[in-house]
């Protein structure tokens, strides 16, 4: 049960920040969301952000933080195995399943709630 209250909290105050930059910077939505992805890869390759994932578990796997540790932790593992072309096929192996998930989840709600463009 703790650990749900400790995700819970961890991924609320993730995302608070990231409402307190939305509102508080001029920053587009897509270029904070780019930032939160090279934070999370660069806190992964720092080898700070394994640690923090361990300790806060799906609070901070979860937000786009995570989403760029899990790129870095694909693409580490590919060059030690795959050497250059590691790079390049790292990142996207690693998260197919979160990026098939988003993809199919997103495709099957625009079926279902009839989405319609802004005016």
């Amino acid at each position: 049960m703790i650990e749900l209250f400790k995700a819970f909290i961890i991924g609320g105050l993730i995302c608070a920040m990231v409402q307190i930059l939305l509102d508080r910077t001029k920053m587009m939505p897509g270029r904070v969301m780019v930032t939160l992805v090279v934070t999370g890869t660069i806190l992964g390759w720092l080898g700070l952000y394994e640690p923090f994932s361990e300790w806060a578990g799906a609070g901070a796997t979860v937000p786009l933080l995570g989403f760029g540790n899990t790129l870095w932790k694909g693409v580490a593992e590919s060059i030690g195995k795959d050497g250059f072309l590691g790079i390049f096929k790292g990142g996207v192996t690693a998260a197919s399943a979160g990026i098939a998930g988003a993809l199919i989840f997103g495709y099957l709600g625009a079926l279902v709630f009839s989405p319609k463009m802004k005016k």
